[in-house]
């Protein structure tokens, strides 16, 4: 019975999240808003939530995730430039920016590490960073496979 309450749960919150998706309109909103709901359903799955657990983390996981976003956002802002365009001290601070920019996606992990613990249990915890690799390397190969293996990276030149 649990777990058939926690799929309807699931199947609302895919619905509800798809139409918003589907409100907003776009062609590259709607596979975000497919993305999205699939990492939910994977993330759900995954580290088995309870309706009491699901109520209380969505909104910090989202939050944990915007924050998480938003630093990549500005890590990508940073390598646009070619370094053949900067100078040397406009090279060094993009780095010395990167590094920073790295260091807070670390405190940001922690931060959020400790509020996750609030809500699930430590092994709910594991089981969710473990979670949110394999779905980003299962992302990843289903584009490579999509983009016929374009989209991997080379490896060592072979003999």
């Amino acid at each position: 019975m649990k777990y058939l309450l926690r799929n309807v749960l699931v199947v609302l919150l895919l619905v509800a999240v798809h139409s918003v998706g589907h409100a907003q309109g776009g062609r590259r909103q709607g596979r975000l808003s497919q993305l999205e709901n699939a990492k939910i359903a994977y993330l759900t799955d995954k580290i088995v939530l309870t309706q009491d657990q699901a109520q209380r983390f969505w909104p910090v996981y989202n939050e944990f995730s915007d924050k998480r976003r938003d630093l990549a956002r500005r890590m990508r802002q940073l390598r646009t430039e070619s370094p053949d365009a900067l100078s040397d001290q406009q090279i060094k601070e993009n780095l010395t920016q990167a590094l920073t920019l790295r260091q807070n996606e670390v405190h940001l992990e922690k931060e959020y590490f400790d509020k996750f613990q609030k809500v699930l249990t430590i092994r709910q915890v594991g089981k969710l960073f473990i979670a949110e690799r394999e779905f980003t390397k299962e992302v990843l190969k289903r584009v490579a496979d999509r983009r016929g293996g374009a989209g991997q990276l080379a490896g060592p030149p072979e003999e």
